[in-house]
């Protein structure tokens, strides 16, 4: 239990956002906030600092491989504080590689898990319904200023009754298969346990990925990139899938071997694809991806919301709490 005051390393721009919503709920008046406006802070004062927020303000338009000087010196500070104990990030996901070496060097780091859930599920339901629909094929054509009715060929299956193979069983798939089964399509998660308390979802192991995938007409990928999850969706996964089936990855974009995936939509071996994540970001300005007329990109945004703040900010503040109680820390990294 902490009994000294605490400072946490915090973007100026939401320091008092995060005050006011810690000082509504917790008693933390010993809490004292080292706010970051774009400049490294001295040596001194990085050597004060137990605890660091990366909020998305810090993180801005930064990827894992190709970072803003704020978000680079917000990083360099992290690794440079010798008293650092504790790094809170607000996206569900904390793969990249900083975060990474700080758990190495034993620190602690919390994801903003959940925070994020409904949104990122809602970016599902909107790529299933687009793809199905052929917004597409009906943008291109308002562009052109054509009036092509989705006839013969081009006729939308129905979504009712159409298999989803779910990775993942966090908060986001969690909500994504409520999402999905509203439409009446049949969802089978695939994750590395199949003991849930949701007895009413059908669930498989990995192991069981290509048995079950060629019965499927959608490849939802909302799974955290493992060791199992990395270049799952490979040649063989491809091939095993359905000419008419598309795949949604809101996942990494390292889950999926992203050459073999063109050649696929190249073809037409699969329908097409949404895809919020991709193997390097930024998706470079040659990407063939790019130009593909069955795929839809967003420049991992599919979890960005206005409520957001808020919500990270509440997990934040609970967790703080935690920390100061020396209670269990929420959404822990292992």
């Amino acid at each position: 239990m902490a009994t000294r005051a605490l400072n946490v390393l915090i973007s100026a721009r939401i320091l008092e956002y995060v005050r006011e919503t810690i000082s509504s709920r917790y008693d933390l008046a010993h809490i004292h906030f080292i706010p970051y406006s774009g400049h490294r802070l001295d040596d001194q004062t990085l050597a004060q600092i137990d605890i660091a927020f990366v909020s998305r303000d810090i993180t801005g338009r930064s990827t894992k491989y190709v970072l803003e000087a704020k978000t680079d010196t917000y990083y360099q500070m992290m690794e440079d504080a010798p008293n650092l104990q504790w790094v809170h990030v607000h996206s569900a996901g904390v793969d990249r590689p900083v975060y990474v070496r700080l758990r190495d060097k034993g620190l602690n780091v919390t994801s903003s898990t959940g925070a994020l859930s409904g949104i990122v599920a809602q970016s599902v339901l909107a790529a299933v319904l687009a793809l199905n629909r052929r917004f597409r094929f009906l943008e291109a054509a308002q562009r052109e200023h054509v009036w092509a009715p989705l006839l013969d060929d081009l006729m939308p299956a129905d979504l009712e009754g159409q298999h989803v193979l779910l990775a993942g069983w966090g908060p986001i798939a969690q909500t994504t298969q409520r999402y999905l089964a509203m439409l009446g399509m049949k969802v089978t998660v695939l994750r590395n346990s199949t003991v849930t308390g949701h007895t009413d979802v059908p669930m498989a192991s990995y192991d069981d990925f290509l048995r079950i995938l060629p019965e499927s007409d959608w490849l939802v990928l909302a799974c955290p990139l493992t060791d199992t999850t990395r270049g799952l969706v490979g040649r063989n996964a491809l091939n095993a899938m359905k000419p008419g089936a598309h795949i949604v990855n809101v996942s990494r974009g390292e889950v999926i071997v992203e050459s073999e995936l063109i050649e696929a939509l190249r073809t037409g071996s699969i329908a097409g694809a949404y895809l919020d994540v991709v193997d390097k970001e930024p998706l470079q300005p040659e990407s063939p991806l790019w130009d593909m007329p069955n795929v839809m990109i967003s420049p991992h945004t599919a979890g960005h919301s206005t409520g957001n703040e808020a919500r990270v900010a509440d997990i934040f503040a609970e967790n703080l709490n935690n920390w100061v109680k020396g209670l269990p820390l929420r959404n822990l990294a292992r």
